[in-house]
């Protein structure tokens, strides 16, 4: 974990070129998102995106990039999270004035190691156990029916096949939604998508059979999650969050062992 560098300023009486690097179609890439955010995060630090500028909007930018309107958001997110932009609601996102504040910050490249995914899964568990007590108090019949959907959504992707990352965020990011506290909401959108440890660790190569087998005790350990919320049982849904992401955390462990093995 680490804090980011601040950047110089631009020189004085530096004039903005053109948009036309910035708003080109973005290839594909491991991360669309972590492309667009580096491309304007170079925008920025390189002052052709000047302090207090307003960048493009998103559906400037989804156009031009070729580009979902998640991934445009995940980008602004990151830059959010590094102090490089602020967002104002209804008038968009604009390039920080104040770049001498450095906020904490979590290295995304730290992310694609074992023991970077398991630092990550314990500090999900201290937030996101109590997000799921907070949840099973707080939230309302639609945002229950949000998580359902969520569920049944990865539900349906292990059963075609598919490792269901999007589905897993999506199952709880609805959890955080339903707390109704956005700080919650913006820890799993500052982490990203990385959140889900096998986007970034790949395992099971080989072993359909045994990948099948853990996403379905993903399905069970999230079920039990689910049904704590449902019954606005707060300790349950705490304990039953707490225990799967344990049960990651221990997986991820044995990785990590059985690499030094070697």
């Amino acid at each position: 974990m680490t804090r980011q560098r601040a950047s110089s300023p631009p020189a004085a009486g530096s004039v903005r070129p053109s948009s036309d690097a910035l708003l080109r179609p973005v290839q594909p890439v491991r991360s669309l998102s972590d492309e667009v955010c580096n491309r304007l995060a170079e925008e920025i630090t390189s002052g052709k995106l000047k302090a207090g500028a307003k960048l493009p909007s998103e559906q400037e930018m989804m156009t031009a990039m070729g580009v979902s309107r998640t991934v445009i958001r995940e980008a602004v997110a990151a830059l959010r999270a590094r102090g490089l932009v602020i967002t104002r609601q209804g008038a968009g996102a604009f390039v920080n004035t104040d770049t001498s504040r450095q906020p904490y910050v979590i290295d995304p490249d730290g992310l694609g190691s074992l023991n970077g995914v398991i630092e990550v899964l314990e500090l999900r568990m201290a937030v996101e156990a109590e997000a799921a007590a907070i949840a099973s108090e707080r939230a309302t019949a639609a945002l229950i029916k949000d998580i359902r959907n969520a569920q049944q959504d990865l539900t349906r992707a292990i059963a075609n096949g598919d490792r269901g990352i999007k589905e897993d965020l999506a199952f709880h990011r609805a959890i955080a939604v339903a707390t109704q506290n956005n700080r919650f909401v913006e820890f799993l959108e500052y982490l990203g998508r990385l959140i889900i440890p096998r986007q970034s660790i790949r395992s099971f190569e080989g072993q359909p059979d045994d990948m099948r087998s853990y996403l379905q005790r993903i399905e069970k350990e999230h079920e039990a999650i689910l049904q704590a919320i449902e019954a606005r049982a707060a300790k349950k849904a705490r304990d039953a969050m707490r225990k799967h992401l344990l049960n990651s955390r221990e997986r991820y462990r044995q990785l990590a062992s059985t690499k030094d093995d070697r």
